[in-house]
């Protein structure tokens, strides 16, 4: 079997694993499902009510609804609760990548997210009378995944910073925090004045919530433009991440872990 093979096995082992695991806490999903809903419902009712009449913004934010439910990350409870147990010893000599149960979680918590959030975002496009155009929902897909894969990385790297600090989950809130006020949510982008949406469009937050919404939502003139920015961001992250990682697993073992 090939390494990409044993690798793709054992991330679909250890989504299906979580998947079956989080249904057993279905009524807590769904509690977090209902927190990660109140932002973007929040910023829908405000930004409708300071622009009535305006379409655009009722697609926006349902659409970074959905978005929402399928980027949010959980590592620093994942993670770093791994490391304040002390489970994450137990990761390290486990034979196969430590980020790959990590990810499979993050996967199994984003399709319940999901499959939760679903009926709340029917039920608020149906009251805002939104029709998203479908060519502009394909677009957004390749958005999405990259959107995806840079929030897990980001907060990956962030909740690594408990092998350092107690405060892992505050260090995390902060980037949570970046993500709202820079991302997106607490104002759609295509609103700020220039100089501020030339830099809110390549900063790295926007790319992980708020530029899937507004490819789907149709306000994308060069999509592949999006698309490059993501990308370029999610290679930095990477490579972050696996410095951050490798400094990491040093002090921790340094330190008897």
């Amino acid at each position: 079997m090939s390494t990409a093979s044993r690798t793709a096995l054992l991330l679909g082992m250890g989504f299906w694993r979580s998947s079956v695991e989080w249904w057993s806490f279905r009524s807590f999903v769904i509690t977090l499902v209902a927190g990660q809903v109140v932002t973007p419902l929040l910023g829908l009712f405000v930004w409708s009510a300071a622009v009535p009449g305006d379409s655009g913004i009722s697609t926006y934010y349902v659409l970074l609804l959905a978005v929402q439910l399928m980027t949010v990350s959980y590592e620093h409870h994942t993670l770093a609760g791994s490391i304040y147990a002390g489970d994450f010893a137990v990761e390290l000599l486990k034979p196969r990548p430590v980020v790959l149960d990590f990810l499979g979680t993050n996967l199994a918590l984003r399709c319940w997210h999901l499959a939760f959030g679903a009926p709340v975002i029917v039920v608020v496009a149906l009251l805002a009378s939104i029709r998203p155009d479908g060519v502009d929902l394909v677009l957004a897909v390749p958005a999405i995944v990259l959107a995806a894969g840079l929030r897990f990385v980001f907060t990956y790297t962030l909740a690594l910073t408990a092998v350092w600090t107690q405060r892992a989950h505050g260090v995390v809130g902060m980037g949570e925090a970046m993500i709202f006020l820079l991302g997106g949510t607490a104002a759609p982008l295509t609103f700020l004045p220039e100089p501020f949406r030339s830099v809110g469009s390549v900063l790295p937050f926007w790319s992980m919530l708020g530029a899937p919404a507004e490819v789907a939502a149709g306000n994308i003139e060069d999509v592949l433009e999006v698309y490059a920015v993501e990308a370029g961001w999610l290679a930095v992250a990477v490579l972050v991440a696996v410095l951050v990682w490798r400094r990491a697993v040093r002090r921790f073992t340094a330190f008897g872990g």
